[in-house]
Order: C-alpha cells, then structure tokens, then sequence
C-alpha cells in the first residue's frame, strides 16, 4: 500500500464538532499521536493512521459516527449494522437502496438519495441542510465513504463522472482532486456523486466474514484513504512508489505514452511531474518521521537527496518545519 498524508486541515475540521460540544480533545489527539502544536500549521501533514485513530477516538468520545456535526448524534454500530444489510444484495444498486432506506429510519440520518440522471448515469445526492457543518467536512466524509464503500461491495473501483458541491470551492480545495480524482463543479444546486448506471448491476462480491476483516479500521480507514490510481497522476505515483528511479521520460514509456503525452495528462488535472514526485517523497518521509527508527540522513538517502541538509530545506517547504521539529512533536 502506497504511504500516504492527510493535510492538518482535516484533523482541525474533525475536531470541531467535539470541541463546540464542549469536550476536551487533548486525550484524543494523543491517542492518535498527533501533537496539538501540529494544528497551527497550515502545511503540516498527519498519517493515514494517526488520522484513523483520531476519528475513532472521536467516535469513542462521542458515540456518535457524525461526530457532532449531524442534526443528532448516529449511535456506534449504525454504519456496521448498515454494512450488515447491505452485503447480503445480489448487486450494488440493492445494496445502495437498502443501505440508505435504513438511514432513512433513524432520527440522525444523513439526508441522501439515489436518482436516475439520464439512462446511462446515476447520483448519489446528498443534502445537509440540517447540519452544522461549516467546514464541510461531513459532506466530504460522507461522499468518500459511501464512493468507497460501494467499490469495495463489488471488488472493483468505481469511476467517478463528476463530484458536485453545492458550496464555493474551499480553501482546501486542491485536495479534492487527490481524493475524488474526477471533474468537480463547485456551487452546483446539490452534492452528488455520479457514475455510471452499469455499475449498479454490478454483483456484490463480499460476505459477511469479509465484511468483519473490512469493519477493523472502517470507515475511519476509509475516510484516511486517498484513491490513488484512479487518474494518470495516482499511476504515476503508484510507479514512482513501487521504486521506479528515472524521471518523466522514464515513467512515460512505463505507461506506455510519450512524455509530452504524459505532461499533457498531469496538466489536464491540475498538476505536473514534479508536483506528484514531491507529494509521495513528502508522505514519505512524514511517515517514517512518525513511525521512528530511521535517522534523517539515512531518511534522506533512501529518499534520493544528495545531502541531508538539501532534505531539510525541501521538508521545511513541504510542511513548515523541521525534520527534527516534525519528528519531536509527534513522539
């Protein structure tokens, strides 16, 4: 599985629903082994796993999986209990109905439908009118986990067409592109996924017993996943993660395409050669500053810097502080 990083911009929209409650988030966050210095800066980056155990933590402080963001809180054990119902469907489009009449029973439910937009497309539409969500990070969470929950259902992912938000784009928007990997259309008249109808034929693969191995670190896992692969630049990445060394000559003829073809693709997205090289060595290397164990200068060899104080200068641009700062704070 590739290393991967979840801006501190996520961390700080999670922990508001918990803090406007009035609780104390300090046990949390270091349960998670995230250091509350962490938070006041903006390019600071957290681990898929300390960001897994943050939401559970959450989840644990709260009991309640919208973490005090919905109009009342959803019990722990109400999206297990909808997965339950769920991968007993014989196809994704039962299973999705199925799941979402189940919320619609529940006081707490999180408004959101399943409409036929032409023959060949569907959305799944999401309305939170009633939430208290000025970050959007429930709009956020819920989307990425229901996209990523039905691709699991069938073993297969599911192109996205199009993500529509029915607010401005956000600060963080440029995140959206890593997460959803798809057209986004901002200030639309609702939240929708759309993908296409075949998809909903689609028989769902899982059992019961893989749905327990799944439910250890879900949804917070999957709220912690990016869906790396589902574009040229997610390839690119994979490549260059799997250890590939060259640069984009070398990974364009991977991809079997030229690379001016393969410039061409990264920029149609939003993005360059250099940007999605420096993304994967910064997780990297924030990752293994979390985990512990590897000195800077050999974290920094095995990275491909030349020299240990070239690793600094880019880290510090990548995250605003030091090698040893970042690894201090998170021990």
């Amino acid at each position: 599985m590739l290393t991967r990083t979840i801006a501190i911009h996520y961390v700080r929209a999670a922990l508001r629903g918990a803090r406007r409650g009035g609780h104390d988030t300090t046990p949390v966050l270091a349960a998670a082994g995230i250091s509350e210095s962490l938070l006041s800066d903006d390019r600071a980056r957290v681990t898929a796993e300390q960001y897994t155990h943050l939401i559970q933590a959450l989840w644990d402080e709260l009991d309640d999986e919208l973490m005090g963001f919905g109009p009342k809180p959803s019990k722990r054990g109400t999206f297990q209990t909808m997965c339950l119902l769920a991968v007993h469907c014989p196809d994704l489009g039962a299973a999705l109905r199925r799941g979402l009449d189940f919320y619609d029973l529940l006081d707490s439910r999180p408004n959101m439908a399943l409409v036929e937009a032409d023959p060949d497309t569907y959305r799944l539409e999401l309305d939170l009118s009633t939430a208290d969500d000025p970050d959007h990070f429930l709009a956020e969470s819920l989307l990425v986990l229901w996209h990523r929950f039905s691709s699991w259902l069938i073993g297969r992912r599911i192109p996205l067409r199009r993500v529509d938000f029915s607010y401005p784009e956000p600060p963080h928007g440029g995140e959206y592109h890593l997460i959803f990997g798809c057209p986004l259309n901002f200030e639309a008249q609702t939240t929708a996924l759309t993908f296409d109808t075949r998809f909903l034929r689609m028989p769902v693969v899982q059992d019961e017993s893989a749905l327990h191995r799944y439910l250890r670190g879900s949804p917070a896992e999957l709220l912690s996943r990016r869906d790396y692969g589902a574009n040229t630049a997610g390839l690119v990445r994979r490549i260059l993660g799997n250890g590939i060394t060259g640069g984009l000559p070398e990974v364009a003829a991977r991809l079997g395409v030229s690379a001016p073809t393969l410039r061409r693709k990264l920029a149609a997205e939003g993005t360059s050669f250099r940007e999605v090289r420096e993304q994967l060595l910064r997780d990297q290397a924030v990752a293994s500053l979390v985990r512990g164990g590897e000195s800077v200068e050999d974290l920094a060899l095995r990275l491909g810097f030349s020299e240990a104080s070239a690793f600094h200068r880019a880290f510090k641009r990548w995250t605003g502080t030091s090698p040893g700062t970042y690894r201090a704070g998170n021990t």
